[in-house]
């Protein structure tokens, strides 16, 4: 047998946490290494799971994977200042994919080493007499790891070095990889309906991992593995396998376990359920709210350990600095020291507020985004809650000297006015003036006539300018009356699952062919595809507040939203609600190779160009191979193996 070297394995410093007395708080000291007999004790129990969570922020938050799982499709490309780590991954003809390109490397560096601690705690962890509970947070969490493995590079090895999905003491320089029904039925199917049986409704700790969560999950890993058994578009897979159940079933048995579990997790939300609106959802004010089932922690406090600084960060986990990544540089943003239009202010300045934050403008939108997917600005709000589209003057908080300054149309702005706004939609051709012949925009953006705010339509949005993604940025409370720390990584949480995917799986699921069943309790609907996407879409119909406009908006558009679902709601109508829902939190790319839409929905797509004036529309085309579906294992790892070159070519994905 043929085992895999882990690299960090051993003798690398792992985050571990212990729970101290009767506190909710996870804290952190550093553990080195881990052993059968350091799984022995409660204590050793408790570090190696706690270890996990800390793990999470070691891909979730690290902007190089929010790459991985955004540029390439349509709801991404890459911006101006953008390097290779992003322009290999559009497949547009300005790099290339390879197991040294594909940032998905840092999945899979990453998640290793935490399957081995979780395999500790599952195979040590009874004896040391604690709870079943406990040891059902491990077995969620190899599950989670190794479906995010199996969806990422297809089958991954099951056996570190001492047997299958048993822990290992040692690094070894060889590996085999298992088939993808291998790692579902051995691996993430039992452990998870482990973790359901055993974990409570309410997490243990704060943020922990729930019965709810791991229902989540567990319908996702069953509907993701029928659409492979099912495989409508003659994907390949690697390694090379036969497209069958080693128990028995079809792709629709799975399917209909999928709506199954996910309805029922719906109708027994324990302590979860989905907020009032979508911006309540994802306002930085109101973080880790009952609607987040899963995040990676981050916060002010110290209790990470001292591994990052709160005043600066150089863009590295476990740093949650993927948010920088999709904010375009709105420092270029200019106004007047005069009406006289004479000398020129900055007034719009970095800040640490969930508006602003760290622009590296590495990951933009195309215009299609902005035209197709959010077509509706009026009655749905998530267009509102994802995007910042109104730049205002933050001039006070820089210090600026004058407490007025003037802008477009040589009318005057003071603290927190509009500098600079993304349209909603284009207006009549030739209204908005970019020519900037008397008010001069360093951005190159327009004028409309009697407004003080430079405006961009839809139409120039380009690799340089866009609205950034304001459901990511960062939030502090320690700014005072400043700009605060923007240079820092985000002391946010990052979100990972959330209760409203159980409607969109269970949908899915419907859509798939699944026998559909009325739906009870607090989410009550017909339990079709139509009715469970309506409860979605009816919660973003409803407004409590503007964030353009920044003023108090209570509007319920909700039965407009609900008259504009389609009679038949399809794969199609799934895939563009996700988007809406989960634009760019690195969801897309898992959606488009799960359903194979990759190639239909990742090209082409059109975008302005690099130069701030550039308003010149250019359509792009992808090349999407086939056999990209799964990503390349990363040279390093094959790099590390003591292999034939022939084993380790055979190691690889096909195609890379």
């Amino acid at each position: 047998m043929k085992h895999i070297h882990i690299k960090h394995l051993m003798g690398s410093v792992l985050i571990v946490f212990f729970l101290a007395g009767c506190s909710k708080v996870l804290n952190e000291t550093p553990q080195s290494t881990y052993t059968p007999v350091y799984f022995s004790t409660v204590n050793g129990v408790t570090g190696g799971i706690t270890a996990l969570y800390a793990n999470l922020r070691n891909f979730y938050g690290n902007g190089y994977y929010l790459d991985a799982c955004q540029v390439g499709t349509d709801e991404s490309t890459y911006g101006q200042n953008a390097d290779q780590n992003f322009k290999d991954l559009d497949l547009s003809g300005v790099g290339q994919v390879t197991g040294t390109s594909s940032r998905s490397d840092v999945l899979w560096n990453a998640i290793f080493p935490t399957i081995n601690t979780a395999s500790g705690v599952i195979q040590y962890g009874t004896a040391a007499g604690v709870s079943s509970s406990l040891i059902a947070e491990a077995r969620f969490f190899r599950a989670f790891d190794y479906f995010m493995l199996v969806q990422t590079f297809g089958g991954v090895p099951l056996d570190m070095g001492s047997g299958i999905l048993k822990f290992n003491t040692s690094a070894v320089r060889t590996s085999s990889r298992n088939t993808v029904p291998d790692v579902y039925t051995k691996a993430i199917f039992p452990d998870l309906d482990t973790a359901i049986a055993n974990l409570p409704a309410t997490g243990r700790v704060t943020g922990g991992v729930t019965k709810t969560l791991a229902s989540l999950y567990l319908a996702k890993a069953y509907l993701t593995y029928g659409w492979w058994l099912e495989n409508p578009n003659n994907i390949p897979t690697y390694p090379t396998c036969a497209r069958t159940d080693p128990n028995g079933h079809n792709a629709q048995w799975y399917y209909q376990q999928a709506y199954n579990v996910a309805t029922a997790a719906i109708q027994n939300p324990g302590p979860f359920g989905l907020m009032a609106t979508f911006y309540d959802l994802n306002v930085a004010t109101n973080d880790r709210n009952k609607e987040v089932l899963f995040y990676a922690d981050h916060s002010l406090s110290t209790q990470y350990g001292g591994l990052t600084s709160t005043s600066y960060s150089s863009g590295g986990s476990p740093d949650n600095f993927a948010g920088w990544m999709e904010q375009f540089n709105y420092t270029g943003i200019s106004s007047a020291k005069t009406a006289a239009w004479t000398s020129t202010a900055n007034t719009v300045q970095r800040a640490s507020v969930q508006d602003l934050g760290r622009p590296w403008t590495e990951i933009c939108p195309p215009i299609g985004v902005f035209k197709n997917t959010f077509a509706d600005k009026t009655n749905d709000s998530r267009y509102d809650a994802t995007f910042t589209t109104v730049y205002r003057s933050n001039m006070a908080e820089a210090g600026l000297p004058q407490t007025t300054y003037y802008n477009a149309n040589a009318l005057p702005i003071t603290e927190g006015s509009p500098v600079l706004t993304f349209l909603n939609n284009d207006t009549t051709a030739g209204l908005v003036d970019y020519s900037n012949s008397v008010y001069k925009s360093a951005i190159g953006a327009g004028v409309l006539p009697g407004r003080a705010d430079y405006v961009i339509e839809p139409s120039a949005i380009s690799r340089i300018k866009y609205p950034g993604n304001w459901k990511l940025g960062p939030y502090r409370t320690d700014n005072g009356t400043g700009l605060g720390n923007p240079n820092a990584g985000s002391t946010r949480p990052w979100n990972i699952a959330k209760f409203s995917e159980l409607f969109f799986i269970a949908a899915e699921a419907a859509v798939k062919g699944a026998a559909t069943t009325a739906v009870t309790g607090t989410y009550a609907n017909d339990g079709t595809a139509r009715g469970l996407i309506n409860i979605i879409r009816a919660r973003a119909g409803t407004w409590r507040w503007s964030h353009a406009g920044n003023t108090a908006y209570a509007v319920n558009n909700s039965a407009a939203m609900i008259a504009a679902t389609p009679a038949t709601v399809d794969i199609n109508f799934i895939l563009a609600e996700r988007s809406r829902e989960y634009f760019g939190e690195g969801y897309r790319w898992y959606d488009l190779v799960r359903t194979q839409t990759w190639g239909q929905y990742g090209t082409p797509y059109t975008i302005c160009g690099t130069a701030w004036t550039d308003r010149t529309q250019v359509t792009v085309n992808r090349t999407i191979p086939v056999t990209y579906y799964i990503r390349p294992i990363p040279q390093g790892q094959l790099d590390a193996m003591l292999m034939s070159d022939s084993l380790k070519a055979s190691y690889q994905n096909p195609g890379y």
